[in-house]
């Protein structure tokens, strides 16, 4: 089974620059699991890392849609998988990186969903919901029937939700009670950055008062008459919904940096809890997280 190296966990933990500092020693590349970096033109706003700091490491999943363009967890796993898949052929060692969960786990396991047969009836049923009510709407209805699997999916992956709620109208079982979800692909190492929580919190704050000096409220103001309104997903961002909200209702600067920085703690805390859940992750303290350190997990 092929190797693959994830570095994961909160926001403005450090992951980048231990993902390049790893790339360098190990000679690989980064794929970003973030799912705001796919945007093209969301840059102050999500982080995202400059030349500067990439170091020369080539970084994938980076600018790969436009701002109107909707993208999915299936989208991300099929162009994730073939790069990773590349690296590997090349004898490398891919590195994925990012906080987005739902983009890690697509890639590291096999999440098949059983063998129910498919009925395209039922199918177009929730596509039609889909297109109507949006999807929040859909994977309410996931939600009612089989709320365990609902928990492990993405609103934004429709696919698999359909998919799922497919299998209940036809084989009146749910997802989670089939057992063949979550077959690992890749031996994988994983490693997050483990920041005493009110120091991951000041970090944030930080990160947040530098994305206003670096001119967050024009970049959202652009992307605003560029006609990337707020029912886009990528405005649904943190950061981003925040400041369509203060410009809207005439918040100061200071408004919007406090209302963004309760949202992106609480973000961090719901990452740090779905990244307990990973199967072998390791947590190093913030000391410890160096590409030596993290080269000799990966060859244990």
């Amino acid at each position: 089974m092929d190797k693959i190296l994830v570095i994961c966990g909160a926001t403005a933990s450090g992951k980048t620059k231990l993902a390049v500092d790893c790339a360098l020693k190990l000679n690989t590349e980064v794929i970003s699991a973030d799912s705001q970096l796919v945007y093209k033109e969301l840059n102050i706003g999500t982080a995202k890392p400059t030349a500067e700091e990439m170091r020369g490491v080539k970084h994938h999943m980076l600018d790969v849609v436009e701002p109107s363009c909707n993208y999915s967890v299936s989208d991300y796993e099929a162009a994730a998988r073939k790069i990773a898949d590349n690296l590997t052929e090349q004898g490398k060692v891919p590195i994925i990186c990012g906080g987005t969960g739902f983009y890690i786990n697509s890639v590291l396991f096999d999440l098949q969903y059983g063998n129910a047969a498919a009925d395209y009836k039922i199918r177009e049923q929730y596509e039609k919901i889909l297109n109507e009510n949006g999807k929040e709407e859909l994977h309410s209805y996931l939600k009612k029937v089989d709320p365990e699997t609902a928990e492990k999916l993405h609103p934004n992956d429709v696919k698999r939700v359909i998919r799922a709620l497919e299998i209940y109208e036809v084989s009146g079982s749910k997802k989670s009670d089939i057992k063949d979800g979550f077959n690992p692909r890749y031996d994988y190492t994983a490693v997050a950055i483990d920041y005493p929580r009110e120091e991951l919190y000041e970090r944030i704050n930080n990160r947040v008062d530098e994305m206003f000096e670096r001119g967050l409220v024009d970049e959202v103001a652009l992307l605003i008459k560029k006609g990337i309104n707020e029912d886009c997903q990528c405005m649904q961002a943190i950061g981003y919904k925040e400041v369509i909200l203060g410009l809207k209702n005439g918040y100061n600067d200071s408004t919007m940096r406090d209302i963004i920085k309760q949202n992106t703690r609480h973000y961090a805390k719901r990452q740090i809890t779905f990244f307990k859940k990973l199967k072998n992750i390791i947590w190093l303290k913030p000391n410890e997280a160096t590409a030596e350190n993290v080269a000799r997990l990966l060859n244990e």
